[in-house]
């Protein structure tokens, strides 16, 4: 892995904060707006990524699969219809989990098997699990930028880079 996983993670942090932050400066009906892209609306793709993000918490945890996909249809209901600072919240909730579970961690390279019920066992690495996690949040920020656009409204940089920059200017 070319980057620490707490620098990796952070910038994943910095990243959400910096869409969340402009989300807040739009009309609230952008936020819920029906387009046609990868998810009918900015909520439902940010709706998905807190899932994923609980998801893959519990993942990293070690938490048997059998026990994480019963909460997922809570967690659906939890994020659904909230207004952008209600999600804002509930990411802050999941990322103070993850930052939790990064100090408990000292070997964040550990080899990890995961067991996933329609395509198996996958020998992998925390330290990869945590890179998906980043990966995933870049992708669909990315599909934001992109509704944003077909409203009307530009998005925000969020690319590594910036987080670089602005981490170098403090």
């Amino acid at each position: 892995m070319l980057q620490h996983p707490h620098s990796l993670y952070e910038y994943h942090v910095w990243a959400n904060e910096q869409l969340f932050s402009h989300l807040e400066k739009l009309p609230t009906d952008v936020f819920h707006a029906e387009v046609v892209s990868v998810f009918p609306s900015v909520s439902q793709t940010l709706e998905h990524m807190y899932l994923f993000e609980q998801l893959y918490m519990l993942v990293l945890a070690e938490v048997p699969t059998g026990d994480i996909f019963p909460k997922i249809p809570g967690w659906r209901e939890e994020a659904q219809g909230k207004t952008v600072d209600e999600m804002r919240q509930l990411f802050a909730g999941v990322t103070d989990q993850f930052r939790d579970l990064l100090r408990r961690t000292p070997d964040l390279d550990k080899a990890m098997t995961i067991e996933h019920p329609r395509y198996g066992s996958l020998d992998t690495r925390f330290s990869d699990i945590l890179s998906h996690v980043v990966n995933h949040g870049t992708y669909h920020r990315g599909n934001v930028t992109a509704m944003l656009r077909q409203q009307g409204y530009a998005g925000i940089p969020t690319d590594y880079l910036f987080y670089l920059v602005e981490r170098q200017e403090v």
